[in-house]
């Protein structure tokens, strides 16, 4: 990997940061709701998980029918659908309410042969609580550009990083998931299977924009079996362990950019935090 591959990120006021994350995981959702809808189910509900786009900054679906997929642009909140060579169409949030968002994507469905009433099926899980949820419409591209472009900047290094590592573990004989992104918890992430005497061992390495537990963006490696507190190790990169609710070593955002060199600190603990949880499954 080249150095120029790495975005330098500038650091953005905590509360505008969150606040183009929402609308971000918001957004995503849509990408979701066509996956769920129209893309053939897989057990681990793998059909929508997403891909990134380096050069369009966007996550993008996985294919639909003919090889179409549809696409979220994170520093301009635009929709689009793409085809293998093109962009066909596309609707910028900016000034909608997801209900004129679910009006465009069913006239730009059933225009493709597509019964946009698979649309309206819930989804099967529970989102951050948000004025969007109520009908308020999307704003940020005005108010928060500065946080999408940061937010994009986030998900492009992680991506760059995460399939890296991927390959390594793959190279190493490990079976590593391809590097995407969940919609449920916005995250972006490699899951490794590791085998163990009683039952499989699996590592996620990953990045989260925040949530319920941290407010801003962090790396972070999980461990499932979840290990007792006694069996985790110093981290030497900066890291800390999580224990609440899931056992993963963190890195918080901040301290990649306080670091001289923010792509080496994420890599040192990338590295470090996934020897530590091998030697644990171990």
């Amino acid at each position: 990997m080249d150095q120029v591959d790495w975005r330098p990120l500038t650091g953005v006021e905590p509360r505008r940061m969150v606040e183009a994350r929402l609308q971000s995981h918001y957004a995503t959702q849509w990408l979701a709701r066509i996956a769920r809808a129209y893309i053939p189910p897989q057990s681990d509900d793998g059909h929508t998980s997403l891909l990134w786009n380096r050069a369009l900054d966007a996550l993008m679906t996985q294919p639909l029918q003919a090889g179409l997929r549809f696409g979220l642009r994170i520093p301009d909140l635009v929709i689009i659908l793409h085809d293998s060579k093109s962009t066909l169409e596309m609707i910028c949030l900016e000034g909608h309410s997801d209900l004129e968002i679910r009006d465009w994507l069913g006239r730009s469905l059933s225009a493709q042969g597509f019964d946009a009433r698979a649309l309206d099926a819930p989804l099967p899980y529970q989102l951050p609580a948000y004025a969007i949820a109520k009908g308020a419409k999307y704003d940020a591209v005005r108010s928060q550009t500065q946080a999408l472009a940061e937010l994009a900047a986030w998900f492009a290094n992680a991506e760059l990083l995460l399939s890296d590592l991927q390959r390594q573990m793959c190279e190493r004989g490990f079976a590593a998931s391809p590097v995407r992104c969940w919609p449920h918890h916005f995250d972006i992430a490699t899951l490794t299977t590791l085998p163990n005497r009683n039952a499989a061992g699996y590592v996620g390495a990953g990045l989260s924009p925040g949530d319920e537990h941290y407010e801003g963006p962090y790396f972070y490696v999980s461990v499932y079996p979840q290990p007792s507190a006694t069996l985790l190790p110093k981290l030497p990169s900066g890291g800390h362990w999580h224990t609440r609710e899931f056992a993963a070593a963190v890195l918080p955002g901040d301290k990649v950019l306080r670091a001289y060199d923010q792509k080496a600190s994420a890599i040192d603990f990338l590295h470090s935090a996934l020897a530590a949880a091998h030697k644990i499954l171990a």
